[in-house]
């Protein structure tokens, strides 16, 4: 029993939600539209939930099935919404897979969250204080924003953070890995079938089609496929395409550039505006509960956005100041954004979700 309280506690933490007066009637089965196989994935995983089966439920890959579009809720007899407990059981076993340890102390702790991002924001901010140039003259009309903070330098701290992010994420995902394919000596996957279901799993990231099936959320859908496209295109132009990006050059409104970042811009603030007026208004059911990394998530990102767009104001109009003091601000918090959620929580389930769907394809065909 004392076991079981332990697990059962340490799931609390992940949640705001109370699941005890679940009794696994089922009714968020039968409703759920994603389910369409007849997994019964949600009245196992509820069931494992319940019953304290911890060692399952580290290497059950069904709580990536779920999007969450709260379709559920409207058959449940209790007022609950299924969809949080797979949400939860999302961020406990992201710090399952996650060996460092910092996943597990953000998600159980707001005030360790918080604390880390006001560390990496002051230590930005900072760095600026100390070797940037926030008198440096506007050159032929031009804000010289690649002199304020030389480009080379930024993209090789670019570059070294998304070295250093990915490795995190690549052994997680390892981590992942064996739990869920390596260590179930029941199956032996051949090669060829690695090929063959990695281009579903490249499908299904790129466009969330499992997640069209929600009967009643496609507005929801919608925001959650912007975000997601603006967060991969964004994180590629900071990491590989950041010298074509950050011009001084202020190119005319049919260039490329402007166009990927208005679309990444508006991608970030429509969906933030969406999950803010939906957390505030809680009448959704996926918006019911709000866990403190929720809010954490959808702030930063609200402030990249809003910072963002007053940089690209300032710099066309010529306001070399406040274009410096705004890119200092931008990246102080666009840094904690990236290094607290990429690898440890929030985005990096934009990859464990298709790899639970190709893990569970290569599982169920390795068997034919």
């Amino acid at each position: 029993m004392e076991k079981n309280n332990r697990f059962q506690n340490e799931l609390s933490l992940y949640s705001t939600a109370d699941w005890s007066v679940c009794y696994t009637c089922n009714e968020c089965t039968a409703t759920c539209s994603i389910d369409d196989n007849g997994d019964n994935f949600i009245k196992d995983i509820i069931r494992n939930v319940h019953s304290n089966s911890e060692e399952v439920i580290n290497k059950d890959i069904s709580p990536w099935f779920c999007y969450y579009c709260g379709d559920c809720a409207d058959r449940c007899s209790k007022n609950i919404v299924p969809g949080e407990i797979f949400m939860s059981l999302r961020r406990y076993l992201t710090s399952k897979y996650d060996w460092t340890g910092l996943s597990a102390m953000m998600y159980k702790s707001a005030k360790a969250h918080y604390s880390l991002i006001f560390l990496i924001f002051s230590l930005i901010l900072g760095a600026f204080w100390i070797f940037a140039d926030f008198n440096i003259p506007l050159r032929d009309g031009i804000v010289p924003i690649n002199s304020f903070a030389p480009v080379n330098i930024i993209l090789l701290a670019d570059e070294i953070l998304l070295v250093v992010l990915s490795l995190f994420l690549l052994s997680n995902i390892f981590n992942m890995y064996k739990k869920i394919i390596l260590d179930d000596k029941s199956i032996k996957i051949p090669l060829k079938l690695y090929i063959t279901e990695g281009k579903n799993a490249l499908i299904n990231l790129l466009t969330q089609k499992k997640f069209a099936k929600c009967e009643r959320k496609k507005l929801y859908w919608i925001s959650h496929l912007l975000i997601m496209s603006s967060y991969l295109i964004m994180f590629t132009i900071i990491g590989v395409f950041l010298y074509w990006f950050q011009t001084e050059t202020i190119h005319p409104i049919s260039h490329p550039q402007r166009w990927i970042g208005y679309y990444v811009t508006f991608g970030f603030f429509v969906s933030t505006i969406y999950y803010f007026a939906g957390r505030m208004k809680k009448k959704e059911p996926v918006f019911k509960f709000s866990h403190h990394s929720d809010w954490i998530f959808i702030s930063l990102l609200f402030m990249i956005t809003l910072t963002g767009i007053l940089l690209h104001i300032f710099r066309i109009y010529g306001m070399a100041k406040a274009t410096y003091i705004m890119y200092a601000i931008h990246l102080a918090f666009e840094v904690p954004m990236v290094v607290t959620f990429v690898a440890f929580s929030k985005w990096s389930h934009i990859a464990y979700r298709p790899l639970a769907i190709f893990f569970k394809d290569l599982k169920t065909k390795s068997k034919m």
